[in-house]
């Protein structure tokens, strides 16, 4: 397990085996000319995995979690349209491929990392606020492409995966901003799924 990460190699194993595409995050250095982004010193992007191969040929960073190779970024679908990552010559790709500005689809779930969360299903993440941050961006390309008659980016439906020890008590709360995203499910370690309807699946 990567530390301080529940692996979610099976997840992308099952995905993979159902036809899903399957996107994984990759943090980078922020261009200051860059409108989507000028306001972080690193930005998270999500971009396409190829194959479960490609998957498996992921080397690990130095938190142990499997990441993109930065060689191969600029070949890889962004979810929020084109390849790559955004940059000052162009608002959606560092590829010159030439579909590169190939709209972007979204994504319909997220797997969130954090290391608490409460039965409200609010998420403590590691303070960077890279997902949320994201998120948001992907909400605002929504907007954009309702008004310019493209499709439509929804909001992803978010998951958590926690062991039972990172759940607190039901009388304690995380503390959260505005900016914070809720859960819409919270999946534990001991067998328990939390939903945002408030009743406990099975």
């Amino acid at each position: 397990m990567p530390s301080g990460e529940i692996s979610t190699t099976a997840i992308v194993r099952d995905a993979f085996s159902r036809g899903k595409q399957v996107y994984v995050p990759y943090l980078y250095q922020s261009d200051p000319n860059t409108a989507a982004t000028r306001d972080r010193a690193s930005v998270m992007e999500m971009l396409a995995l190829r194959s479960l191969e490609d998957y498996e040929s992921l080397q690990p960073d130095k938190w142990g979690i499997p990441s993109l190779d930065a060689s191969t970024i600029a070949n890889r679908k962004n979810c929020l349209g084109g390849y790559g990552i955004p940059t000052t010559t162009t608002s959606q790709s560092s590829s010159t491929s030439t579909d590169a500005e190939a709209e972007g689809t979204g994504l319909d779930l997220i797997v969130m990392p954090g290391i608490a969360f409460d039965e409200q299903l609010r998420r403590l993440g590691h303070g960077k606020g890279y997902y949320d941050h994201f998120i948001n961006r992907l909400m605002k390309k929504g907007e954009v492409n309702v008004v310019e008659g493209k499709t439509n980016m929804r909001r992803p439906y978010l998951v958590a995966l926690a062991l039972g020890e990172q759940l607190l008590p039901p009388d304690e709360k995380i503390p959260v901003a505005e900016h914070d995203y809720p859960m819409d499910a919270l999946v534990v370690g001991n067998g328990r799924i939390l939903t945002s309807s408030k009743k406990e699946a099975t």
